[in-house]
């Protein structure tokens, strides 16, 4: 234990570090302005180009695929960014240029142009590959030593997380509708600015913590390499080159050409085999690929290692579908929201969410300005300036908040934003996870088959409620006036899923994994999520086709059906992933 990390804990606020608390509000003000922008983004692309506050026009194919294309490098660029801060610039440096790469990516998305936008979206991917990986590491290291306090330390985190994206999503959200789309991403951008010189005029509290890492002396390397002398090595062999060189270069052609040829019209490769277009075949092509090579490596290892690898492998298919579904969030569903469900409210409605709204606003944001109050009242003399630009930052959310209410107080008839619904999924979270967290630390704790069951079967029943509610809605249309309860139990069901599946693929990660290959590893169960993220708006896509084609409630049975098929998949796996861990719970 460093007398550094000794000395950081000197400075408490609620019973942990000062320091803490800088990267719960860094942290939050990053997911604010990710999940602002990503909430306006689709409904701004896909909004007619004529009205008080127009969009684009595009299609919903081209609007999705390009959403998709982001979101999946959103979770592969922190593989590099996280490689880059652990051997060349250190953490605090990586989440500085992160930092400052997605502020200029908001600010070049606010400028509402065609090239602009590109620029922007590339800034943000580049910005997030540094930024992500590297709060948790500050975190990790900051608690050597202090093993007991690691859980209530990442549940304080990840509040941060979820009060960033409720904020954000609530504040950009009306801001772009109601006020105009720029002035949505500017928002965004600004907060994900000040978030920076926060975090920066703060990192005297961290000491040596996360600075540029120093190299390993030679008997350091020696003793790391002799720390596991009984474990079996598998270095990468010719055929694992060659799958890995098919794999990238056909996953390259899929990324590339689909939103490629969806928005510009350009195919790059243009052919067809067996009915699929080029890019449906190169996406199999490395899937198919993938799977082959983890086939071809796993049974290289030692058998402990090999069954709780294949236990893993199991556990990242179902994480794929998972995202497949939920990520709808982002895409379909205010898709959904903005064309087929009736939010006009007056008299006693109105009045009534008002209330809501009220409630569901003040209260959170209250409970996260008196945390802010301990902080300054801790760190005041220490880091001053930083709480300066941190108490700025809430003066500007709580003036953008009361005029909200105004605005909307002063209205006789309601409008419920198409974007207000998304902040649901953040306030279930925010009321259950205690539940779950205590629920998983009983004696009740189901094993890992049960929870990946309960995830699925949850998310497909949330989804089961959209397609019931749109039963009567014909094949073809292109709009309806349904009830917004379908969307709020939906939301409901969708984040019970996500509280009994999310958490447990970085934890199995730690207990089913040794510890030389977390880090490939963790590329894996990184690739499974941004592949469901990408999968999620390919098919999310067709939704105006389907429902086309066939109906609305078509379109909401496929998301019902596949994920609790593969829940009482994983339920039937039971014994066998059971046996396949070797008493890991």
């Amino acid at each position: 234990m460093s007398k550094t990390t000794e000395n950081f804990f000197q400075t408490k606020v609620m019973g942990h570090p000062a320091g803490l608390f800088v990267l719960f509000f860094t942290e939050m003000w990053e997911r604010f302005s990710y999940y602002g922008m990503r909430a306006i983004l689709v409904i701004f692309l896909t909004g007619a180009i004529l009205g008080d506050n127009p969009g684009w026009g595009w299609e919903t194919p081209a609007a999705l695929s390009l959403l998709g294309t982001y979101a999946l490098f959103v979770y592969l660029t922190p593989l590099l960014g996280g490689w880059l801060a652990d051997n060349k610039i250190g953490y605090r440096m990586a989440v500085v240029i992160g930092a400052l790469l997605m502020t200029l990516g908001h600010a070049s998305m606010a400028v509402e142009t065609p090239t602009f936008l590109y620029i922007g979206i590339a800034l943000l991917i580049l910005g997030n590959g540094f930024f992500k990986p590297n709060m948790t590491s500050i975190i990790s290291k900051m608690y050597e030593g202090h093993d007991e306090k690691k859980d209530g330390a990442y549940n304080i985190f990840y509040m941060g997380v979820n009060a960033g994206a409720f904020l954000g999503i609530m504040l950009c959200g009306w801001v772009g509708e109601k006020v105009g789309w720029s002035y949505g991403f500017g928002l965004a951008g600004i907060f994900m600015f000040l978030g920076m010189l926060q975090f920066y005029f703060a990192q005297s509290l961290f000491g040596d913590i996360g600075n540029k890492p120093v190299a390993l002396t030679v008997e350091e390397k020696e003793a790391e390499a002799k720390a596991h002398p009984d474990e079996k090595r598998n270095p990468f062999l010719s055929i694992d080159y060659i799958l890995v060189g098919v794999f990238v270069i056909s996953a390259l052609i899929f990324i590339i050409n689909d939103p490629l040829s969806k928005i510009g019209d350009i195919q790059t490769l243009n052919f067809t085999i067996a009915g699929m277009g080029n890019s449906l075949f190169f996406a199999l092509l490395a899937a198919i690929t993938f799977i082959v090579l983890l086939v071809v490596r796993i049974p290289r290892y030692a058998k402990v290692e090999r069954d709780r690898m294949i236990a893993f492998a199991i556990f990242c298919l179902f994480t794929v579908f998972f995202w497949a579904a939920f990520e709808q969030a982002a895409g379909s569903l205010p898709l959904y929201t903005r064309d087929f469900t009736n939010r006009i409210l007056a008299g006693n409605s109105a009045t009534l969410f008002k209330i809501v709204d009220l409630v569901v606003t003040v209260v959170p944001l209250a409970i996260i300005t008196y945390v802010l109050y301990s902080l300054f009242r801790k760190t005041y003399k220490r880091i001053g300036i930083s709480n300066i630009i941190l108490g700025s930052s809430f003066i500007i959310v709580w003036a953008i908040v009361g005029y909200k209410l105004y605005i909307e107080y002063q209205a006789t008839e309601t409008e419920v934003p198409v974007t207000w619904f998304a902040i649901l999924n953040s306030l279930f979270i925010i009321i259950f996870a205690p539940l779950f967290t205590k629920w998983w630390d009983s004696r009740y704790n189901p094993p890992a088959s049960v929870k990946y069951f309960l995830g699925l079967f949850l998310l497909g029943l949330g989804f089961a409620f959209l397609a019931f509610g749109a039963r009567n809605v014909p094949s073809g249309a292109d709009s309806a006036s349904l009830s917004m309860a379908w969307l709020v139990f939906a939301y409901l069901f969708h984040t019970l899923g996500e509280l009994c599946l999310s958490p447990m693929g970085l934890s199995y990660l730690s207990k089913l994994i040794p510890a030389r290959m977390i880090a490939f590893m963790f590329g894996v169960y990184y690739l499974a999520i941004a592949i469901g993220n990408k999968l999620a708006h390919y098919v999310g896509g067709d939704i105006e086709q389907i429902t086309k084609d066939y109906s609305l409630s078509t379109f909401f049975l496929i998301f019902t059906l596949i994920p609790i098929g593969l829940g009482f998949v994983s339920l039937l796996l039971h014994p066998v992933l059971k046996r396949l861990m070797h008493g890991v719970r």
